[in-house]
């Protein structure tokens, strides 16, 4: 067991011996007010003048997906070809963040990207379940890196989770975090299957003491995805350990996201909760596959003034 778990009145303290995050106190999550903080940011609107900038902030974070069965190596080379150059008729659009694939998929997404600055990530470890023995999963980790994998997405161990054996999911994390190398490390939380808000901010705080560089809600994979409510209860737990480590950890939110004005809502509680620093793709991500169109389309009005056909996109 690499860490000491603590109880204080219902919330546990992490004491990790790791070297990050020490002595981590776990506060308990109001759900009425997170609930009511999250609805308002979600009024907020956007000034015409600044639309632009929103637009392209939001692509910039995009990590473009593609996880189906059926994906081959053509249609991840037209992925990336997309990741990189979203709109050919307005090179002012900014790439995306990255591109996310499965593990068989890095190598293509690599050769398609290079010299680029977008970035590959790939889910690994089990995805999305994460059930499988810890030797699998951190060669199933290390073999996408060997790839060319910059990024690797691990999903939280919830079993053991639920089971209170938080010594085992901070190992585990711990042993991904050190399979990656100089990947970063994103943790999936799968928030829609946590329950409650504060098994959601244990779990933050836990996956950040284990090692994550970003925290994630979801898989895209579950009937319940990312909701604004849930996110602002990461992004305060990513500012408490901010508070108490020093350390900054990214956020990255995913499935359900479809359209701009949705993502702006992401933009706008971020930016509310963790400040201006956060606004950029090396803090921030949205992980979606139909959202960039509807941010080309955007764009495309503001030129225009109306909306252009379905043929001014590609579909992925």
């Amino acid at each position: 067991m690499t860490n000491e778990l603590d109880s204080v009145p219902g919330i546990p303290t992490f004491r990790p011996t790791t070297g990050r995050g020490v002595n981590l106190r776990v506060t308990p999550v109001d759900e009425v007010a997170i609930e009511a903080r999250a609805k308002a940011l979600s009024t907020r609107s956007i000034k015409k003048s600044s639309k632009r900038a929103a637009l392209n902030l939001t692509i910039s974070c995009i990590d473009l997906t593609t996880l189906e069965g059926m994906d081959t190596a053509g249609r991840v080379r037209a992925l990336c070809r997309k990741a990189l150059t979203p709109d050919p008729a307005d090179m002012s659009v900014p790439s995306t963040a990255a591109v996310c694939v499965y593990p068989t998929m890095v190598s293509a997404a690599a050769a398609n990207v290079a010299g680029s600055g977008v970035k590959v990530a790939s889910v690994a470890g089990a995805f999305p379940s994460g059930l499988s023995s810890l030797d699998v999963r951190m060669a199933d980790i290390r073999a996408a890196v060997s790839a060319g994998a910059h990024e690797i997405d691990i999903v939280l161990e919830r079993g053991d989770f639920f089971s209170g054996h938080y010594g085992h999911v901070f190992d585990g994390i711990a042993a991904a975090k050190e399979a990656c190398g100089s990947a970063h490390l994103k943790v999936i939380l799968e928030t829609g299957e946590l329950g409650t808000y504060d098994q959601v901010r244990r779990a933050s705080m836990l996956a950040m003491a284990a090692g994550a560089d970003f925290i994630k809600t979801s898989t895209g994979k579950v009937s319940k995805n990312s909701t604004l409510p849930v996110a602002l209860c990461m992004a305060e737990a990513i500012r408490d350990y901010r508070e108490q480590t020093g350390e900054v950890i990214g956020l990255k939110v995913a499935g359900g996201i479809r359209t701009a004005k949705q993502a702006w809502h992401y933009l706008v509680m971020v930016n509310e909760t963790l400040g201006s620093d956060w606004l950029n793709n090396r803090r921030f991500r949205i992980g979606a596959s139909s959202l960039l169109n509807d941010c080309l389309l955007q764009l495309q009005k503001l030129e225009t003034g109306r909306y252009s056909g379905p043929d001014y996109v590609s579909v992925d």
